[in-house]
Protein backbone atom coordinates (compact mmCIF):
# COMPACT_ATOMS: atom_id res chain seq x y z
CA UNK A 1 0.00 0.00 0.00
CA UNK A 2 1.33 3.42 -0.93
CA UNK A 3 -0.15 6.40 0.83
CA UNK A 4 2.37 9.21 0.35
CA UNK A 5 2.47 11.87 -2.31
CA UNK A 6 -1.10 11.27 -3.51
CA UNK A 7 -0.10 8.06 -5.30
CA UNK A 8 -2.68 5.41 -6.09
CA UNK A 9 -2.87 2.46 -3.74
CA UNK A 10 -5.21 -0.46 -3.25
CA UNK A 11 -5.69 -2.83 -0.34
CA UNK A 12 -7.56 -6.12 -0.88
CA UNK A 13 -8.61 -7.68 2.44
CA UNK A 14 -10.27 -11.01 3.18
CA UNK A 15 -11.83 -11.34 6.64
CA UNK A 16 -12.67 -14.96 7.40
CA UNK A 17 -14.02 -17.14 10.18
CA UNK A 18 -17.04 -19.21 11.07
CA UNK A 19 -20.61 -17.96 11.11
CA UNK A 20 -21.45 -16.13 14.31
CA UNK A 21 -18.02 -14.50 14.69
CA UNK A 22 -19.21 -11.26 13.12
CA UNK A 23 -16.93 -11.46 10.09
CA UNK A 24 -19.43 -9.72 7.81
CA UNK A 25 -19.90 -6.93 10.36
CA UNK A 26 -16.12 -6.51 10.40
CA UNK A 27 -16.15 -6.05 6.64
CA UNK A 28 -19.03 -3.58 6.72
CA UNK A 29 -17.34 -1.57 9.45
CA UNK A 30 -14.03 -1.47 7.57
CA UNK A 31 -15.90 -0.32 4.45
CA UNK A 32 -17.76 2.45 6.31
CA UNK A 33 -14.50 3.61 7.93
CA UNK A 34 -12.86 3.78 4.50
CA UNK A 35 -15.78 5.87 3.21
CA UNK A 36 -15.31 8.27 6.13
CA UNK A 37 -11.71 8.67 4.94
CA UNK A 38 -12.95 9.45 1.39
CA UNK A 39 -11.66 6.23 -0.14
CA UNK A 40 -13.26 4.08 -2.84
CA UNK A 41 -14.46 0.81 -1.35
CA UNK A 42 -16.28 -2.43 -2.14
CA UNK A 43 -17.56 -5.00 0.34
CA UNK A 44 -18.64 -8.50 -0.70
CA UNK A 45 -19.89 -10.90 2.02
CA UNK A 46 -20.04 -14.67 1.56
CA UNK A 47 -21.75 -17.24 3.77
CA UNK A 48 -21.32 -21.01 4.00
CA UNK A 49 -24.19 -23.52 4.28
CA UNK A 50 -25.30 -22.27 7.69
CA UNK A 51 -24.84 -18.71 8.87
CA UNK A 52 -24.07 -19.74 12.44
CA UNK A 53 -21.32 -22.35 12.65
CA UNK A 54 -20.72 -22.54 8.88
CA UNK A 55 -18.03 -20.59 7.10
CA UNK A 56 -18.21 -16.87 6.49
CA UNK A 57 -15.91 -14.41 4.82
CA UNK A 58 -16.03 -10.89 3.56
CA UNK A 59 -13.93 -9.32 0.81
CA UNK A 60 -13.16 -5.62 1.21
CA UNK A 61 -11.21 -3.54 -1.28
CA UNK A 62 -10.09 -0.04 -0.30
CA UNK A 63 -8.52 2.16 -2.94
CA UNK A 64 -7.67 5.70 -3.93
CA UNK A 65 -8.76 4.88 -7.50
CA UNK A 66 -11.75 3.16 -9.10
CA UNK A 67 -12.33 -0.51 -8.25
CA UNK A 68 -13.25 -2.84 -11.10
CA UNK A 69 -14.61 -5.82 -9.18
CA UNK A 70 -15.48 -6.59 -5.55
CA UNK A 71 -14.23 -10.19 -5.90
CA UNK A 72 -10.75 -10.86 -4.52
CA UNK A 73 -8.55 -13.75 -5.67
CA UNK A 74 -5.18 -12.45 -4.41
CA UNK A 75 -5.68 -10.58 -1.14
CA UNK A 76 -3.02 -8.23 0.13
CA UNK A 77 -4.26 -8.90 3.69
CA UNK A 78 -6.07 -11.64 5.57
CA UNK A 79 -7.75 -11.56 8.98
CA UNK A 80 -8.19 -15.19 10.05
CA UNK A 81 -10.53 -15.60 13.00
CA UNK A 82 -10.11 -19.40 13.13
CA UNK A 83 -7.71 -22.13 11.94
CA UNK A 84 -9.74 -23.34 8.91
CA UNK A 85 -9.73 -19.78 7.55
CA UNK A 86 -5.95 -19.49 7.90
CA UNK A 87 -5.46 -22.91 6.31
CA UNK A 88 -7.71 -22.07 3.35
CA UNK A 89 -6.62 -18.49 2.58
CA UNK A 90 -2.94 -18.32 3.64
CA UNK A 91 -1.58 -19.49 0.27
CA UNK A 92 -3.67 -16.89 -1.58
CA UNK A 93 -2.16 -13.83 0.15
CA UNK A 94 0.07 -11.80 -2.14
CA UNK A 95 3.83 -11.98 -1.33
CA UNK A 96 4.72 -9.06 0.93
CA UNK A 97 1.14 -9.02 2.21
CA UNK A 98 -0.20 -9.25 5.75
CA UNK A 99 -1.96 -11.83 7.91
CA UNK A 100 -3.53 -11.19 11.30
CA UNK A 101 -4.71 -14.23 13.26
CA UNK A 102 -6.97 -14.56 16.28
CA UNK A 103 -4.36 -16.40 18.33
CA UNK A 104 -7.05 -17.49 20.82
CA UNK A 105 -8.45 -19.87 18.17
CA UNK A 106 -5.52 -20.29 15.76
CA UNK A 107 -2.92 -22.52 17.43
CA UNK A 108 -0.18 -21.90 14.85
CA UNK A 109 1.49 -19.02 13.10
CA UNK A 110 1.23 -18.75 9.32
CA UNK A 111 3.93 -20.87 7.71
CA UNK A 112 4.87 -18.38 5.00
CA UNK A 113 7.95 -16.24 5.53
CA UNK A 114 7.22 -13.60 2.89
CA UNK A 115 4.43 -11.87 4.85
CA UNK A 116 3.92 -9.43 7.68
CA UNK A 117 2.30 -11.53 10.40
CA UNK A 118 0.49 -10.46 13.55
CA UNK A 119 -1.44 -12.28 16.22
CA UNK A 120 -3.87 -11.01 18.83
CA UNK A 121 -5.73 -13.04 21.46
CA UNK A 122 -9.01 -11.51 20.29
CA UNK A 123 -11.35 -14.01 21.93
CA UNK A 124 -9.52 -13.88 25.27
CA UNK A 125 -9.53 -10.06 25.30
CA UNK A 126 -13.24 -10.04 24.39
CA UNK A 127 -13.96 -12.42 27.28
CA UNK A 128 -12.01 -10.10 29.62
CA UNK A 129 -14.28 -7.28 28.44
CA UNK A 130 -17.30 -9.42 29.28
CA UNK A 131 -18.60 -10.65 25.91
CA UNK A 132 -16.84 -13.04 23.53
CA UNK A 133 -19.01 -11.75 20.65
CA UNK A 134 -16.80 -8.66 20.40
CA UNK A 135 -13.66 -10.63 19.45
CA UNK A 136 -14.27 -9.38 15.90
CA UNK A 137 -13.87 -5.75 17.03
CA UNK A 138 -10.70 -6.60 18.99
CA UNK A 139 -9.24 -8.23 15.87
CA UNK A 140 -10.19 -5.27 13.67
CA UNK A 141 -8.56 -2.82 16.09
CA UNK A 142 -5.39 -4.93 16.08
CA UNK A 143 -5.44 -5.20 12.28
CA UNK A 144 -5.47 -1.44 11.72
CA UNK A 145 -2.56 -1.18 14.14
CA UNK A 146 -0.62 -3.78 12.13
CA UNK A 147 -1.72 -2.46 8.72
CA UNK A 148 -3.11 1.09 8.97
CA UNK A 149 -5.51 0.98 6.01
CA UNK A 150 -7.90 3.15 8.07
CA UNK A 151 -7.54 4.65 11.54
CA UNK A 152 -8.98 3.15 14.71
CA UNK A 153 -10.80 6.49 15.16
CA UNK A 154 -12.54 6.02 11.80
CA UNK A 155 -13.61 2.53 12.89
CA UNK A 156 -15.19 3.83 16.10
CA UNK A 157 -16.87 6.72 14.24
CA UNK A 158 -18.30 4.30 11.67
CA UNK A 159 -19.74 1.89 14.26
CA UNK A 160 -23.19 3.56 14.56
CA UNK A 161 -23.59 3.19 10.77
CA UNK A 162 -22.48 -0.46 10.67
CA UNK A 163 -24.42 -1.79 13.67
CA UNK A 164 -27.96 -3.01 13.17
CA UNK A 165 -30.63 -1.38 15.33
CA UNK A 166 -30.81 -4.45 17.60
CA UNK A 167 -27.05 -4.22 18.25
CA UNK A 168 -26.90 -0.49 19.02
CA UNK A 169 -26.72 -1.31 22.76
CA UNK A 170 -23.29 -2.87 22.01
CA UNK A 171 -21.88 0.44 20.73
CA UNK A 172 -19.75 1.43 23.73
CA UNK A 173 -18.51 -2.13 24.26
CA UNK A 174 -17.59 -2.45 20.57
CA UNK A 175 -15.73 0.89 20.74
CA UNK A 176 -13.80 -0.33 23.79
CA UNK A 177 -12.98 -3.59 22.00
CA UNK A 178 -11.54 -1.70 19.00
CA UNK A 179 -9.47 0.42 21.37
CA UNK A 180 -8.19 -2.65 23.24
CA UNK A 181 -7.31 -4.37 19.99
CA UNK A 182 -5.41 -1.32 18.75
CA UNK A 183 -3.55 -1.08 22.06
CA UNK A 184 -3.01 -4.82 22.49
CA UNK A 185 0.34 -6.50 22.81
CA UNK A 186 0.21 -7.46 19.16
CA UNK A 187 2.76 -10.09 18.24
CA UNK A 188 4.38 -8.80 15.06
CA UNK A 189 6.79 -10.67 12.79
CA UNK A 190 8.32 -8.71 9.92
CA UNK A 191 8.41 -10.34 6.48
CA UNK A 192 11.68 -12.11 5.69
CA UNK A 193 11.72 -12.32 1.90
CA UNK A 194 9.39 -9.47 0.91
Amino acid sequence: MQTSGGENWRERIILAGFGGQGVVLMGKLLAYAALLESRNVTCLPSYGPQMRGGTANCMVTISTSRIGSPYITEPTSLIAMNLPSLTFFESQVEPGGCILVNSSLVPREPSRKDLLVGGVAATRIAEELGDDRIANMVALGAFVKLKPVVTADSLTQALPKALSSRKKQMLSLDQEAIRRGAESGLKKVAPINA
